[in-house]
């Protein structure tokens, strides 16, 4: 006898997914990785979706459900009916993933919209790969690291190679001598740091975890100073430091001094870097202040990973910000226009305290007694004004904290307009330097505007457009795919990995979405 007729196919996935409404993208609600600007709590899939919210960033919120059953979670991959294939998810497709999954994944997308969303979640996926390689390029890999620390376990100067007699660096808190150390076979090169004052983070820095913009040390001892060391008889005063009688012991007899192993070199730091770069700001204006906005990038990661594990503070003194150089690429990769004292570096936070409970003061009154005892180490100058300070001094525009503050004038320094960053700089310092802690942007605000300056959305793109959603997740969608291809021709060209810029505009295409971008482009535009 013939089988009865198959049910309704809209009943059957309603029998076994979640309910949900229609495909259109324009109904996305509003979640990680996907981007639709609309009312959370109305919408019935993102109260259904409310479950898994700690669902990581890297994952997308896709516009169509995989089919469920009751014994099965949202991230168990399922085979179709019918099929002993199971479901592949956008995040795991690559150019090698057999038609068999392809296939139960294509029937199972009955509109064009729903191909849509599977291309840009694997574009998001690939792009999170490639950003975590290059980190490991930029990094080195963490076993490695790991080993290397417990080879330097217990080694002290006698067990290291004084390659240079001069430090490479000096910055506020500490010298810094380039080492070598025979690992095996091959031939190590190190920065030892070589601390001023007998204080020391130690404890803070060891407890941070590995990132780009963040010193990294991977072995400590204490021991007397080497006599062929050579110590500047001139050496900068760390606001930190020790009395006048107290450095002319230290300089004229050998002491036993804490010193620190670090795989990063620093050539100098950010403020050696602004006295020199007084010709470059003025000769080439645009690349300098773009390369002014990718430093203060750095800043704003490292305060923003450290806030993130709430482990210290970290001080972003000129001084004591350090500059690593990076691989420099191919010439076939370089910018004509670009000099070599343009090459962005890597900028590395060095120098820590511990975390203070201190509250932000809300009156013009309690901000003076504030500031008034910013000398102090126990009252660390807050981060935002630390940064807005910075965009002034990387602009060679002179402002003093109570100027910025408006204690003694109403008005901050006025930032000459000479390149396309000046006006988004200015802006920036202008939010940072609120005389109002309350109305003032927090560090992973002043990042994303900084993200928003570097590589857009620019101002012009909504002169012809209203500014919505829709059209800046159509702008964040079609620049990914664009920056995956860029990635792609340049393996296929030239060759080389990735730089830190493009590991940096990496990490902002990986993580952006359209309800940032709204927030950030009202208040910068």
């Amino acid at each position: 006898e013939p089988l009865p007729p198959p049910l309704p196919k809209k009943q059957l996935q309603r029998a076994e997914s979640l309910p949900e409404p229609a495909l259109a993208r324009e109904d996305t609600p509003p979640c990680t990785g996907s981007g639709r600007f609309i009312n959370p709590p109305s919408h019935p899939r993102y109260q259904v979706g409310a479950a898994s919210s700690s669902t990581p960033q890297n994952r997308p919120c896709w516009g169509h459900k995989r089919p469920l059953t009751k014994s099965q979670s949202l991230g168990t991959p399922v085979a179709w009916k019918g099929s002993s294939v199971p479901w592949v998810s956008p995040a795991e497709l690559t150019f090698t993933t057999p038609d068999g999954e392809l296939g139960g994944l294509l029937q199972a997308l009955e509109r064009r919209a729903g191909l849509c969303e599977v291309l840009v979640g694997a574009q998001r996926a690939s792009l999170a790969r490639l950003s975590a390689r290059v980190q490991e390029d930029l990094l080195g890999k963490e076993d490695r690291q790991q080993l290397l620390a417990a080879e330097l376990a217990g080694k002290k100067w006698a067990d290291l190679r004084i390659l240079e007699k001069e430090p490479c660096c000096e910055a506020g808190d500490a010298w810094y001598f380039r080492v070598g150390f025979a690992s095996g076979q091959t031939q190590l090169v190190f920065a030892a740091k070589v601390l001023k004052s007998r204080s020391c983070s130690l404890a803070v820095q060891t407890s941070l975890g590995v990132h780009c913009s963040i010193q990294q040390v991977i072995s400590h001892f204490t021991d007397s100073l080497p006599q062929e060391l050579a110590l500047p008889r001139n050496t900068r005063k760390h606001r930190q430091s020790q009395s006048r009688e107290e450095d002319t012991a230290f300089l004229g007899s050998p002491r036993v001094l804490q010193v620190l192993i670090s795989p990063e070199i620093p050539y100098q730091t950010l403020a050696d870097f602004v006295k020199e770069s007084h010709k470059v700001h003025k000769t080439s204006p645009g690349h300098y202040e773009r390369l002014a906005c990718l430093l203060l990038l750095q800043v704003c990661t490292g305060l923003e990973h450290l806030k993130r594990h709430n482990a210290g503070r970290g001080d972003i003194c000129p001084e004591n910000l350090l500059l690593v150089q990076c691989p420099r690429p191919p010439l076939s990769q370089q910018s004509k226009e670009t000099s070599p004292g343009l090459s962005l570096p890597r900028l590395l936070i060095s120098n820590f305290f511990k975390a203070e409970e201190k509250r932000r003061p809300c009156s013009t009154t309690q901000e003076q007694d504030w500031t008034e005892g910013l000398s102090a180490p126990s009252s660390p100058v807050a981060d935002e004004l630390n940064i807005g300070m910075l965009i002034y001094m990387l602009l060679h525009v002179d402002i003093s904290l109570e100027n910025a503050l408006g204690f003694r004038c109403n008005r901050l320094p006025e930032i000459p307009s000479l390149s396309i960053y000046s006006t988004g700089l200015k802006h920036l310092a202008m939010l940072l330097l609120h005389r109002d802690p309350c109305k003032r942007v927090s560090v992973e605000e002043a990042k994303s505007i900084l993200q928003v300056l570097l590589w857009g959305p620019r101002q012009e793109l909504f002169a012809r457009s209203k500014k919505t959603p829709d059209l800046l997740q159509s702008w964040v969608d079609v620049k990914r795919a664009l920056l995956l291809l860029k990635f792609a021709e340049k393996m296929a060209g030239v060759g080389g990995s990735p730089t830190l810029e493009e590991w940096l505009c990496c990490q902002y295409f990986k993580e952006v979405t359209e309800h940032t971008l709204y927030q950030v482009t009202q208040a910068l535009y």
